[in-house]
């Protein structure tokens, strides 16, 4: 049994960091999401921004010690009127991106696990 947390099991902080930077440039790429995520690359602050609420939040929520002090997830989406299908593009991006760093299996399952605990926060809102 893993007796590690899941945010050790992510790489702790530079880890997490290298997981958002390249699950935020999937997000860049990806045809159902793209649109989203690229004026962010106008004002590289904001997207400095969107990056560094991203890594806090996983690693708070992934057993680390960093505080998350952002929007909650119903406030940070609301008025985006996110569909399911952009919703699955998004968590196809981050399994691709666990997939190439060689993230386990169940690491994953405990990552998508989160995912998807958040879905009704996030679509619709």
């Amino acid at each position: 049994m893993e007796t590690r947390s899941l945010y050790e099991r992510l790489g702790a902080t530079p880890g997490i960091a290298m997981l958002v930077d390249d699950i935020v440039a999937l997000h860049l790429e990806n045809p159902a999401i793209g649109a989203r995520f690229r004026p962010m690359l106008e004002t590289p602050e904001r997207l400095a921004t969107a990056k560094h609420h991203l890594c806090a939040f996983l690693e708070a929520g992934s057993g680390g010690a960093q505080a998350y002090t952002g929007r909650s997830m119903p406030d940070a989406h609301r008025g985006m009127n996110i569909s399911a299908t952009e919703y699955v593009a998004a968590i196809d991006d981050i399994l691709t991106v666990l997939g190439r760093h060689g993230v386990d299996e169940q690491t994953t399952k405990d990552v998508l696990a989160i995912a998807y605990s958040l879905k009704g926060q996030i679509i619709h809102v």
